[in-house]
């Protein structure tokens, strides 16, 4: 008995020791003040200078303009939503993918950067018209069917294993998912960095979206 709970308790305290050495994730939005080699500064949306280090495998895209025209049979999409009590979507936000981009990371799941996020890479298949609750989300989806309704367009996304719909609203902004390197961040870029603290207490930029001529990526 005693080495039955000893050993339950050694392995409690391993999986405590394993949580705390996950890196943190943070979201920092802002713009660009200054990128020197791998240091990048950011001024952040509340004003404060944030410093950064670009990780040797950061993921850098880029945001521009876009319309609802650009929401076609095909088309690769992501898009962030609020839920209704029965699973439909509404979209405050849609980033078209590029060609070569197509079919990242399909399926649906939960993303931690909120609660109640999560992340849908899908196919349309179907129409429909429906009203909206707030709960957030995030959609992934390839357009394969559109139709119309009074200010919104309604998509139907099928992915491996289920299905969801999401409701495009008139307003809502769209951008274009561009390629991108670190000569987009220049000072003054709308920026929206995904960064994991490391041990010695820096922050590792791992992901950074950032908009183009002058563009500001929707959060």
């Amino acid at each position: 008995m005693r080495l039955g709970f000893l050993g339950a308790l050694c392995a409690t305290l391993l999986l405590a020791a394993a949580a705390q050495a996950q890196p943190q994730v943070q979201k920092i939005v802002g713009e660009v003040v200054k990128l020197d080699g791998t240091r990048l500064a950011v001024k952040a949306s509340g004003g404060q200078l944030v410093d950064l280090k670009l990780a040797p495998d950061a993921r850098l895209s880029g945001r521009g303009p876009a319309d609802l025209a650009k929401l076609g049979p095909g088309a690769f999409i992501g898009t962030t939503a609020v839920a209704q009590p029965d699973g439909t979507l509404v979209a405050r936000e849609v980033h078209v993918f590029p060609e070569s981009m197509r079919g990242t990371g399909e399926g649906h799941r939960p993303m931690s950067n909120e609660p109640g996020s999560t992340m849908t890479n899908a196919t349309i298949t179907g129409v429909g018209t429906r009203a909206a609750t707030p709960r957030d989300t995030m959609t992934n989806a390839t357009v394969a069917g559109i139709s119309s309704s009074p200010g919104s367009r309604t998509l139907t996304l099928t992915y491996k294993g289920g299905e969801k719909t999401v409701i495009v609203p008139e307003n809502v902004p769209v951008a274009m998912v561009e390629q991108a390197d670190r000569s987009a961040l220049v000072p003054g870029a709308h920026v929206i960095v995904y960064a994991a603290t490391q041990g010695d207490g820096t922050l590792a930029a791992e992901r950074v979206t950032v908009g183009t001529n002058g563009f500001v990526p929707p959060q």
